[in-house]
């Protein structure tokens, strides 16, 4: 049975690690080749960092900071924002990532999954959504996605765009619930199962997680393959260790150790 993957998330903005809730009122926490290494040596089973206003600035990712983070952990990780062109993976990639994760350019211009996937491997390209809930009748998964930090509705369909990001090569889709996002009061597992069951590729499921319980849930009614965790292990409240600890005796199947 293939293990689920423990993923924390480094949003990181002026080149510190900041967290909010529903994308807003964010606070900034520390720097995050600190963290990335306390987390890497705790036992995570891989890293995500976002620079989170990227795209929203439209300027290009702090290849720096990539570089960085390669050369002081050990396991993989992916790099996400402001990636706009097979320069920008490549030279993401070249710093030492193991992917790179695109969403809002992806969703302005689809064809960057398609050239991705096929100059790096489908495997090395992340697709990151960020689907809020809505009752409007043009939606029939009954979630939207949305880009640019949640700055922009863009009428797209999150069930239609995620099987569209399959066909077109994307070797793994970031589920983050805008609606739970940081609220650490679980998980949305509809969506992540309703995405989890209709593709054929890796969901990693984010937004939400507060307890292990919560971590528990998404794998088994949320059919995720991995979770990505923030504030749970931010705060201090729990560890990796902690964490891999009761999903063990959940029954589980984690990596007890790298």
């Amino acid at each position: 049975m293939l293990t689920k993957r423990i993923i924390p998330c480094l949003d990181v903005r002026n080149k510190v690690v900041t967290k909010g809730i529903k994308f807003q009122n964010n606070v900034d926490l520390g720097d995050p080749i600190e963290m990335a290494v306390t987390y890497s040596n705790g036992g995570c089973d891989e890293l995500v960092f976002y620079d989170i206003t990227a795209s929203a600035e439209r300027r290009p990712i702090d290849i720096d900071m990539v570089a960085r983070v390669a050369r002081h952990i050990r396991i993989p990780f992916a790099v996400g924002g402001g990636i706009s062109t097979l320069d920008d993976m490549y030279r993401v990639l070249h710093a030492g990532a193991e992917k790179v994760s695109v969403n809002s350019l992806a969703v302005k211009n689809p064809r960057l999954i398609a050239e991705g996937a096929r100059a790096f491997g489908s495997q090395n390209i992340v697709l990151g959504m960020d689907p809020v809930k809505t009752d409007a009748p043009q939606f029939p998964s009954g979630y939207e996605i949305t880009i640019r930090g949640f700055r922009e509705r863009t009428g797209l369909d999150a069930l239609a765009w995620a099987r569209q990001a399959e066909d077109l090569g994307i070797g793994e889709i970031v589920v983050n619930s805008v609606d739970a996002d940081g609220t650490r009061e679980g998980f949305e597992l509809h969506l992540t199962a309703l995405i989890s069951s209709n593709v054929n590729i890796p969901v990693v499921a984010s937004g939400g997680g507060g307890t292990p319980q919560h971590l528990v849930d998404v794998f088994t009614t949320g059919q995720a393959d991995a979770a990505i965790i923030a504030s749970m292990i931010h705060t201090g409240q729990y560890t990796i260790a902690e964490i891999k600890e009761e999903l063990s005796e959940a029954g589980i199947p984690i990596r007890k150790k790298w």
